[in-house]
């Protein structure tokens, strides 16, 4: 696995990540296809055009960027224009759920080339966890043809040429976590997983970096990447349930990555027991009535909790995902919004919209490995 990262001249990505190139790279990313000439470059970034040049130059040198031709001269010289190589790189990024694994492999762009879902037993222990990691990670390298980016084979397939640089892999699974080690606390229902380091045991297994995260806080950080602006709250809704935060732009972890355990809000004193241990939890409240089949009673759980966090971090949108979601959107999204516009009423206020997450948690994954390359500090 660790040659697939020495593939060609895009194994030194991780390498270029100062500031000023970040900010290049973020802005050819954000062109896309039409481009963006050097004195555009150096206008929104407040570089001098001779920066932009070494930039450029050494970015065209590593197959980052590539010239992508001219704008329409509007008396002067006409403009060459410079664009992003997509498939320069990849990142993989991968969902470990309870009881299911998907991942996916990313171009720089942020597209989806590839991907791969499995049953996974969270409790089958780390060794076996990893290992079915690894595999995953290891098919979906092999599942991109030719180092274009233009081309990826079937999630069931290897095609026999690697793609140009495996940047790394994103992990995103439940609480709580350390992010900064990558070690895994007290995952609720699992607590065998206490202390135990994945970050340094998969990176061991697959050579090449890997970054852990909680599942919430990977989703935000895609739906950020992705465009979503502002202060808002992401409420995962599967197995569990948490929220991940972003706070004017930015991902809020805490200082110990325990922001976020939304699920584990005792919201019914002396109520039903926990997996946490604690009594009356919004999770465990929305949970029995999701298997009992009251999803009108589980949505309105959810939006008391969800009005709790909007009264205290005073966001400006609720974004609901998750399997248990996806599986009945507008009856969720009806029933917190209803709980938020009746707060919203009795203090005479505007409602904060609720909306259905676009993407996934595995895409949110591949950013965090991905953040770093164009500036984002809070990947």
């Amino acid at each position: 696995m660790a040659d697939v990262n020495r593939t060609n001249g895009g194994a030194n990505l991780l390498a270029l990540r100062s500031h000023n190139t970040a900010l290049v790279l973020d802005l050819l990313r954000g062109a896309g296809a039409e481009g963006i000439s050097r004195l555009e470059l150096a206008e929104r970034t407040g570089l001098t055009p001779q920066a932009v040049s070494k930039i450029t130059a050494r970015l065209r040198e590593e197959g980052l960027a590539v010239e992508a031709g001219h704008r329409a001269s509007t008396g002067g010289k006409r403009r060459t224009v410079l664009r992003l190589v997509p498939g320069a790189g990849h990142a993989v990024g991968a969902h470990l759920d309870r009881d299911a694994l998907r991942a996916v492999l990313v171009d720089l762009a942020g597209t989806v080339v590839a991907e791969r879902c499995a049953a996974l037993d969270l409790g089958a222990g780390a060794d076996a966890v990893v290992e079915a990691v690894a595999g995953e990670v290891e098919a979906l390298a092999k599942g991109v043809r030719g180092g274009d980016g233009t081309g990826a084979a079937g999630a069931d397939t290897a095609a026999a040429e690697p793609h140009s640089a495996l940047l790394g892999v994103g992990v995103a699974l439940p609480g709580p976590l350390d992010h900064s080690r990558g070690v895994l606390h007290r995952v609720t229902g699992f607590p065998e997983w206490d202390g135990f380091p994945l970050r340094d045991a998969l990176a061991r297994r697959l050579g090449v970096p890997v970054v852990v995260d909680k599942d919430t806080n990977a989703a935000a950080l895609g739906l950020a990447v992705a465009g979503e602006r502002g202060s808002f709250a992401y409420l995962h809704l599967g197995t569990g349930l948490g929220a991940g935060l972003v706070v004017d732009g930015a991902v809020h972890r805490g200082a110990r990555t325990g922001a976020g355990e939304f699920g584990h809000q005792v919201v019914q004193l002396d109520g039903p027991p926990c997996g946490c241990g604690d009594r009356g939890c919004v999770e465990a409240l929305c949970l029995a009535a999701v298997a009992r089949g009251d999803l009108a009673e589980a949505a309105r759980v959810l939006g008391i909790a969800a009005g709790n966090l909007v009264a205290l971090l005073d966001i400006d949108l609720v974004l609901l995902g998750g399997r248990t979601i996806a599986h009945a959107p507008d009856a969720f999204l009806r029933g917190v919004a209803a709980v938020l516009d009746e707060r919203a009423r009795r203090a005479g206020e505007e409602p904060v919209p609720v909306r259905a997450a676009p993407g996934e948690v595995a895409d949110g994954a591949a950013q965090l490995v991905l953040g770093p390359l164009f500036g984002r500090a809070d990947a």
